[in-house]
């Protein structure tokens, strides 16, 4: 019997050598945990870089150390003892840096960065040195903007050219057909300004026959952005180039006529008259067949003028109409967001309330900790919603201004248009004067 007893005591120990093993190792060890993937943020937005104490202690007192080596000096932002150390922060970065004390108490040491810059992206290091404890965060930035399609007649083709400034990274620029399928196009100029940022355009050409709709799409895949402009061409722009076409070969044909009869007329007055006459009534007729002629050039050119105008118009006005689509979206994406927002604050408050009403239970830690996790799932679900809230009124507020700068082009369009008519009325009625003055002439 006794070496039996010898074999469970020898058990024994050894579970209790476990046991308080396991129990130092959970105790005393504390690791850093940050994202697995590359933060992505746009050039002036407001992000947070996670970075969290696990398991969880309060850091108000700790030193915490946010830095990037390639920068001189490192540091990003410092915090001693509950005090933020400006001295040592990086010129970069000053007043756009900060922790939150709230969240610090639960051992969430995530740096918010206020208006993100190009210079941001890079390698940050997350360090509590009492833990020795840490973890590094990658940050993207990236710079979009929708891009515009331009229209320009050329001959029997149309030229659609789609622009697009302020990229960053690099873009593509592709164009597609109404079923999704890449068009031929000319390659795509891609130019970097002072500012580091790209703008991009290219252009496609579309002949004479039927109608066809364009998609341009501006992407970029390391912040995982893409931006469309859509368009129809319709067969109808093509029938207006031919009618006006028709309407000038018509005029000329008209002012040739009418320069012929003037031609016939004057040869006819000079086999009436005197030789002094038959000069001055030459001169008179060939300054009122020139002048009728400058009246024939001059109706020309305002035609061609009000078909290039109402051309213009018609593409602001489907220009317009595209960007109120975009802004009806936007405004129900933020109703969307404000109602997920008021269900965090509800769902948040419950989370709070049960916390702070629990009784003293057996498993009372673990209802505890479950529910911490909770709040600490919804607080980055309720971060996430606020900078998509931001990101959508900011898109709503350049659709808007967009959509002024398009009201005030199409109204200056229109007084434009009601410009050319009123000269092109005019010149219709010198041109009748002129002819019934030559007519007259002739007569006598």
């Amino acid at each position: 019997m006794t070496p039996l007893k010898d074999k469970h005591l020898l058990v024994l120990q050894l579970v209790v050598v476990v046991l308080l093993f396991l129990i130092q190792s959970c105790g005393g060890q504390h690791q850093m945990i940050g994202p697995t993937q590359p933060i992505v943020a746009m050039i002036g937005d407001d992000i947070i870089l996670p970075c969290h104490l696990e398991p969880a202690v309060d850091a108000v007192d700790l030193t915490v150390d946010w830095s990037r080596t390639d920068l001189k000096p490192r540091s990003v932002y410092v915090r001693r003892e509950g005090v933020e150390l400006l001295t040592e922060q990086n010129p970069l970065y000053t007043g756009r840096t900060s922790l939150s004390v709230n969240k610090l108490q639960c051992g969430d040491i995530s740096l918010k960065l206020s208006t993100v810059q190009l210079s941001d992206a890079g390698t940050y290091k997350c360090l509590v040195p009492k833990f020795n404890a840490e973890t590094v965060v990658t940050l993207s930035v990236g710079s979009v903007s929708s891009p515009v399609i331009e229209l320009t007649n050329v001959k029997n083709k149309m030229v659609l050219e789609c622009k697009s400034n302020g990229w960053y990274p690099e873009p593509q620029m592709l164009w597609v057909d109404s079923e999704g399928k890449p068009s031929s196009f000319e390659p795509t100029k891609n130019v970097r300004g002072s500012d580091g940022l790209y703008s991009v355009s290219s252009k496609v050409t579309v002949e004479k026959g039927q109608s066809y709709s364009f998609t341009c799409k501006v992407q970029q895949k390391n912040i995982s952005q893409i931006k469309e402009a859509h368009i129809h061409v319709s067969g109808d722009l093509f029938m207006v180039q031919s009618n006006t076409a028709v309407h000038i070969t018509i005029n000329l044909a008209i002012c040739l006529i009418s320069i012929g009869t003037i031609v016939i007329l004057l040869w006819k007055c000079e086999q009436k008259k005197t030789m002094i006459s038959e000069h001055e009534d030459e001169l008179h007729q060939t300054e009122m067949g020139e002048k009728l002629q400058r009246e024939c050039e001059e109706k020309k050119r305002l035609e061609d003028e009000l078909g290039n105008n109402e051309e213009d118009l018609k593409h602001v006005q489907q220009t317009i109409k595209n960007l109120m689509e975009q802004k009806t979206f936007l405004k129900n994406q933020r109703e969307k967001l404000i109602t997920l927002l008021q269900e965090d604050k509800t769902e948040m408050k419950e989370i709070m309330k049960k916390l702070g009403t629990d009784k003293p239970l057996l498993d009372k830690d673990r209802k505890m900790h479950k529910r911490g996790d909770k709040k600490t799932a919804l607080d980055k679900r309720t971060e996430v919603h606020e900078e998509l809230l931001k990101m959508t009124e900011k898109l709503m507020e350049e659709t808007e201004n967009i959509v002024i700068q398009m009201t005030e082009r199409k109204g200056k369009l229109e007084k434009d248009k009601e410009q050319i008519v009123k000269h092109l009325k005019e010149k219709q009625k010198n041109e009748r004067d002129s002819e019934e003055t030559v007519r007259e002439t002739s007569e006598k």
